[in-house]
């Protein structure tokens, strides 16, 4: 029986947007649990979907397991250095007091940026190895956006990533970092190491894996393991990651490496070859609603439009409303959009009431270019404490409290209003007002892949539209400072720096 210490620090970095992430947010997230501590930890994961609790699964009554601490927040912009070093500070301290441990396993994102580290996961493994020495295990499991860098690789022992986007892997992902755990603690350390950055960007609308290529590419790296391999990772990337590193990858780790090299350039080589089949239709608002209604009128299930550039869980502010003038302008039916962060406006539902009419400025709050509020007279439909649980397969049960929320309508349109960002992956976001989204004809989502897993089983079609946003669906739009030279930002693209 090994000795296990086991944390996670989680973050998906939007280094586009204009708000930071602070330690507040981890604190209390609308969203999740905030910071968990100790015993907290196993309590948590005791049945959740996450990778934590999957490795715990696997590993109930064969080691003995040192919880340190866990903390993850909803996406968003820089993580500040006080949040950086507060939280990374009290995990290595936390470590510190529990040697000696034989390994350490630790469930990060993959795409954590901060004020002082572009590298946020990359630094924090780094800490990590120079407590526990050069003879303990680390094992790690990244989320399918991840940014992964050489310090990863060369720190971490195992890389298990998630294999689905949207995710819904992320127990199993956990079981697979235990089996990991367990060759290492047997065999020891790999020799083996590769990493290949892939020459291109691939924005998050042609990462899904519920279709080609993305789900082949997976499918030929889960099909790529040997018994000479402890970890082969395909991860497609985050581009709103300003760091040198952002992009697709496939790292390996091995007993040989020979094998590493072999499995690596293998499916390095496979997405390299299936650049140009990369693609998505990106309508504008217009076209995407124009669309939606025509599709609509033969339809016997809700069309979905992904409102792809304002995606909070890729760090967009939530609050833009180029959808919404979209659909009043078009005279839509039979609609519902959002969630629209907006506390102001919820509580001026809330304090006018059911059936009363409140003319105001919804939305639009965030300095963004092109991002302006939307002038209406709305009907207020439901008001409530945005107290809910989610039912669908990504969130898994969690429960969310987004604060004071309202449904309010305007024309044939419904908009649901929280006072936090949420992404509408989950119908459980409006089905909390009383919606019956089956009954529907359009449905706009502040999403970019996620929701799919939950709105296709109801839907006609679905499809991405580009209204202005924090979270951009073309990388080339993106000042980056740091991105090396030579990748293009998007497949078969221009070049960057040349």
């Amino acid at each position: 029986m090994a000795r296990i210490a086991i944390a996670g620090f989680m973050h998906e970095t939007n280094c586009f947007v204009p708000d930071v992430t602070d330690f507040e947010n981890f604190a209390n997230p609308p969203d999740r649990s905030g910071i968990l501590r100790g015993e907290e930890i196993l309590k948590t994961f005791a049945k959740r979907g996450a990778s934590t609790a999957g490795f715990l699964n696997a590993s109930e009554n064969n080691h003995e397991i040192a919880p340190l601490l866990w903390t993850s927040t909803t996406p968003g912009g820089y993580v500040t250095r006080n949040a950086y070093e507060r939280i990374s500070g009290e995990l290595i301290a936390r470590l510190s007091k529990e040697l000696p441990v034989d390994a350490v396993y630790l469930d990060l994102h993959g795409a954590m940026v901060s004020e002082e580290f572009e590298d946020g996961e990359g630094e924090l493994l780094r800490r990590v190895r120079a407590v526990v020495g050069e003879e303990a295990p680390i094992v790690i499991s990244l989320d399918y956006h991840a940014n992964v860098s050489a310090q990863m690789v060369r720190h971490a022992d195992a890389i298990l990533p998630y294999w689905t986007y949207p995710h819904v892997d992320q127990f199993d992902t956990g079981k697979r970092a235990a089996v990991a755990m367990q060759r290492l603690l047997v065999d020891g350390r790999p020799q083996g190491r590769a990493l290949r950055h892939l020459p291109f960007l691939l924005p998050l609308n042609f990462q899904c894996t519920l279709v080609e290529p993305s789900r082949g590419i997976v499918k030929a790296a889960t099909g790529r393991l040997t018994e000479d391999m402890l970890s082969l990772a395909y991860l497609a990337g985050f581009p709103p990651g300003d760091l040198r590193e952002c992009g697709p990858t496939v790292s390996a780790h091995a007993y040989s490496q020979e094998e590493a090299d072999a499995a690596a350039d293998e499916i390095a080589q496979l997405i390299a070859l299936k650049e140009a089949e990369f693609a998505e239709p990106l309508l504008t608002p217009d076209e995407a609603v124009k669309e939606a209604m025509r599709i609509a009128t033969s339809a016997s299930k809700p069309v979905v439009i992904a409102d792809t550039q304002d995606n909070p869980g890729c760090g967009g502010t939530a609050d833009t409303v180029g959808m919404l003038e979209a659909l009043v302008q078009n005279k839509a039916q039979n609609a519902i959009f959002g969630v629209v962060k907006d506390s102001d406006v919820a509580a001026m539902a809330h304090q006018a009431g059911v059936g009363a009419e409140i003319e105001t400025n919804l939305g639009g709050q965030a300095d963004l270019p092109n991002v302006t509020p939307y002038h209406g007279r709305f009907k207020v439909e439901v008001i409530n404490n945005g107290v809910y649980q989610t039912t669908g397969p990504v969130a898994q049960g969690k429960m969310h409290n987004v604060g004071a929320a309202a449904l309010l309508s305007i024309g044939g349109v419904k908009v649901a209003v929280a006072s936090e960002r949420v992404q509408a992956h989950d119908r459980s976001v409006f089905e909390h007002f009383g919606i019956v989204l089956q009954n529907l004809d359009i449905i706009v989502v502040k999403s970019t892949a996620h929701y799919r897993a939950h709105f296709d089983p109801i839907a006609e079609t679905t499809f991405a539209a580009i209204a202005p946003g924090g979270h951009g669906a073309n990388p080339i739009d993106f000042p980056y400072t740091k991105l090396r030279d030579g990748v293009r930002y998007y497949p078969l693209g221009p070049v960057r720096g040349g």
